[in-house]
């Protein structure tokens, strides 16, 4: 079968772009072109140019591997993207992307510093970008920021890159790009901007200064399920094109972004692929990290503990399905009315996206990274129900189900991985803790930054987390949901 190299190559039903890629120069730069930046930023992109044109395609890189630029180079960019849910499945063609950097920062130096360039979008996750989370700003001891500190001419990491880029581009005097982080944190824009800016004042104080004043780092909301594409994903693709998709992936129809409207250099109309602009973001990124966000960090892990491979699996369990309806709705009490948004609504659309049987999202993938999700997915809404004296049960549960989780091996002596940035930590800080739930509570409560020091000192929360955690570790994970549903 004939590799996807244009579009005059596609045979079958998937949808073509319905502009010429060719007439579209390159605007933004996007670090981190993995899966989800295809299914989300790309596709609203892509929306733009159909609807809008505008030179604002988008030069991907990918910092550390060579996977991305591997399928796509050879596909000009081009990809099959496809939708799969309950009413069925379909796809399009992508061709929003120009061009694929590999792990090359000299390349990708040059291609942010191309005075054409007026957007740099990012999704590189949480730990790629080297924050300090506990004092702000950037942490020195990551070992790409390391570098880059060393050397900051030749740089390699995020910061790096961003504050040379901007560096040169003042010393000629362009305009600076517009830093638009689309990773699932909170205040990302105001996170990446304190990043940044520190980052640049270890340098060069006036360069920072300039920062400061001059480049807009507008935070946004992003959402969409998008799994990892599997053998089945390149083989629809192939009976969607006609040809052989490398660079294939596969989502759901629901798609987000929510966007402050700060882009002094101009922006796509990405209003044509459904972006919602606002003042302010954050009222919508508490809703989806406590209540998305927070549900599928719970479903996670106590539906992988219980032998549950696909998010679809663990809705099918009855006792799973019911803790899930109960975190939703805990998670709603702790949050503000918000305009225009029905948090009942957006609670049973969120088990119904859930519950879509035509995405294998694997609940091992959704496990990683715990670390850096449950500070603001579970601690934050717990520590307000604290506050308001509102049930921590749900919240609890989903603590314990982690700490449960953190152990590295389940109960038929499985040991796996814990795909987490900081998992030699918790390593040590079980290596010689008693299999006793007030113990391992101590032990990975205690690592610097993660939990909230009131929370961690509060008895009520420690007995809430103990009681769930202590029946999983007796009686197994499924006695603990019986216990907390009643069943």
């Amino acid at each position: 079968m004939k590799r996807l190299t244009s579009l005059g190559d596609l045979q079958g039903p998937a949808r073509k772009p319905a502009y010429d890629p060719a007439a579209h120069g390159r605007g933004i730069v996007h670090l981190g072109i993995g899966a989800f930046h295809r299914a989300h930023q790309a596709a609203m992109t892509d929306d733009a140019l159909a609807a809008s044109g505008g030179d604002w395609r988008i030069t991907g890189v990918s910092l550390r591997s060579t996977g991305a630029a591997e399928a796509m180079t050879p596909q000009n960019g081009l990809y099959t993207l496809i939708e799969r849910g309950a009413r069925g499945t379909s796809a399009r063609v992508i061709a929003a992307i120009r061009d694929v950097i590999a792990a090359d920062p000299a390349a990708t130096l040059a291609a942010l510093c191309d005075p054409l360039v007026r957007i740099v979008t990012l999704t590189v996750t949480e730990k790629g970008y080297g924050f300090d989370r506990i004092n702000g700003g950037f942490d020195a001891t990551h070992p790409a920021v390391r570098a880059d500190l060393a050397n900051p001419a030749a740089p390699s990491g995020v910061l790096g890159l961003l504050v040379a880029a901007l560096k040169q581009r003042r010393a000629a005097r362009q305009a600076p790009f517009t830093v638009l982080c689309c990773d699932n944190l909170p205040e990302n824009g105001h996170l990446l901007r304190n990043g940044v800016i520190s980052f640049a004042a270890a340098q060069d104080r006036e360069l920072a200064d300039w920062i400061a004043a001059e480049v807009a780092f507008p935070s946004s909301m992003v959402d969409r399920i998008t799994p990892a594409p599997t053998a089945e994903t390149f083989a629809e693709a192939a009976r969607q094109t006609g040809c052989e998709d490398l660079a294939a992936i596969e989502t759901e129809p629901f798609l987000q972004w929510v966007i402050e409207d700060h882009f002094p250099q101009g922006r796509p109309n990405w209003e044509a692929g459904g972006a919602i602009f606002v003042a302010d973001v954050a009222p919508y990124e508490r809703m989806k990290l406590t209540m998305l966000n927070g549900s599928h960090s719970m479903l996670a892990y106590a539906g992988f503990l219980s032998g549950h491979r696909y998010v679809r699996d663990v809705m099918g369990d009855p006792e799973l399905a019911a803790l899930i309806a109960r975190h939703l709705q805990a998670a709603a009490a702790e949050l503000p009315a918000l305009p225009g948004i029905d948090l009942a609504d957006y609670a049973q659309a969120l088990e119904q996206r859930f519950r879509n049987p035509a995405i294998a999202h694997e609940t091992y993938q959704i496990a990683m990274d715990g670390t850096q999700k449950l500070p603001q997915r579970i601690f934050q809404p717990a520590l307000t129900a604290l506050h308001a004296g509102r049930s921590l049960a749900p919240f609890a549960f989903a603590t314990a189900a982690w700490m449960r989780y953190a152990l590295g091996q389940d109960e038929a002596g499985t040991a796996y991985a814990l795909r987490d940035p900081r998992e030699d930590e918790i390593t040590a800080a079980l290596a010689t803790t008693p299999r006793e739930a007030g113990a391992i509570f101590d032990a990975l409560s205690a690592l610097p930054g993660l939990m909230p020091d009131e929370l961690r000192a509060s008895p009520q929360w420690r007995a809430a987390v103990l009681q769930p955690l202590g029946r999983m570790l007796t009686d197994g994970i499924r006695s603990a949901m019986q216990h907390e549903t009643g069943a």
